[in-house]
């Protein structure tokens, strides 16, 4: 488990119970020191739970089986073994050319934790994190609120006697649900919009309450919009994100008004958004606050660390007790969706057209 190096990420692959885990069932994890610190989780507590702690990235790098939460980079990838295998998310747009063909030249096998599938046919990786990111939308527009420069002083909730936070929620996937629920929970009116009645009939049906659902109609959005004084962008593309919410519509929206674009990792659906950071979170348009940053869950860097742990701990098991990833690839067809190089061949139809790469299928190389 290498360090992560990007200045936006702060999670970690495994928590200290995991590596435990992992060490009764015979594995060895080499970690780079302070790997986990960012998480909360110090050296000792990997060292405690059987983890051997080095300074040298190179050793760490030069390891059979790397686990990481960002992609590697060009760099990172210099130092790899030949035919490694590599676990981490990949970001496709986000990513280089160049990344594949430097991993092809080491004939690597590398799994994405976006593609890989559960029994029921779901992404678990991407449902966990939407979870954490629908959530802390909420918990985000709550903090901009508060704050009289920019901010209106308002509470988030329902006080005796003060009208209740308006929210609108665009998009009615993992997010919107998440984004819903939370709300509710501290006492918002909420209205989610959505172009698929099917996905607002199932929110319904999971949040328990009824609550005001839409297609998505300009003159219905506006007037909600115009009311509103938190407005979550939770709509995601295939490939960009549509725009939902025009830069009209947010000058028609309340002075002080917050804006958090979760859709923002695919280009966001409001027009004014603008990719921010953690350490410049927002920006200010037309008297509305916006919170474009793409990574929110590595906001809760411990939180999201251990919902990574508990789904892929049981993979790495699972390949122990097979006897390799070779034979795991070969028995769990969930894992093996995962799979986008293998053994330096690219695997994934879907990085081939976006990249203009030659891709093969898979199942011709596992039998």
């Amino acid at each position: 488990i290498p360090k992560e190096i990007s200045c936006q990420e702060r999670r970690i692959c495994l928590t200290p119970d995991a590596v435990a885990s992992l060490t009764l069932h015979g594995h060895r994890i080499l970690m780079e020191a302070g790997a986990g610190l960012s998480s909360s989780y110090c050296d000792r507590e990997y060292s405690e739970a059987g983890a051997e702690i080095t300074t040298d990235t190179k050793k760490v790098l030069s390891c059979p089986l790397l686990l990481k939460v960002e992609p590697l980079t060009i760099e990172e990838i210099e130092h790899i073994a030949i035919n490694a295998v590599i676990i981490s998310a990949i970001q496709i747009k986000t990513r280089e050319k160049e990344y594949f063909q430097a991993l092809m030249k080491k004939k690597a096998t590398a799994l994405a934790f976006e593609f890989i599938k559960d029994e029921d046919g779901s992404y678990p990786a991407v449902k966990s994190l939407s979870e954490i990111a629908g959530t802390a939308s909420i918990l985000i527009a709550a903090e901009l609120m508060i704050n009289n420069h920019a901010g209106k002083g308002l509470l988030f909730g329902n006080i005796s006697g003060v009208p209740p936070t308006d929210v609108v929620i665009i998009g009615a996937g993992t997010v919107g649900e998440y984004a819903a629920k939370t709300a509710l929970g501290i006492g918002a009116t909420v209205k989610v919009f959505d172009n698929s009645i099917t996905k607002l009939r199932r929110l319904q049906n999971n949040v328990k309450h009824n609550i005001f659902t839409s297609t998505i109609h300009p003159k219905t959005l506006l007037k909600a919009l115009r009311r509103c004084d938190v407005a979550i962008g939770a709509m995601h593309g295939k490939e960009r994100c549509p725009i939902v919410v025009s830069e009209t519509m947010v000058e028609h929206m309340k002075r002080g008004a917050v804006i958090v674009d979760v859709s923002i990792d695919t280009g966001g659906c409001f027009e004014t958004s603008e990719v921010t950071s953690h350490e410049k979170p927002t920006l200010i348009k037309n008297n509305v606050i916006h919170y474009c940053v793409p990574n929110i869950p590595s906001r809760y860097s411990k939180t999201a660390s251990l919902s990574i742990s508990n789904i892929i701990t049981p993979y790495l098991i699972e390949v122990g007790d097979d006897g390799g990833i070779e034979e795991s690839i070969r028995s769990n067809v969930g894992l093996r969706n995962g799979v986008y190089l293998y053994h330096g061949i690219l695997t994934s139809k879907t990085i081939g057209e976006w990249f203009g790469l030659n891709d093969s299928d898979i199942n011709l190389f596992v039998f």
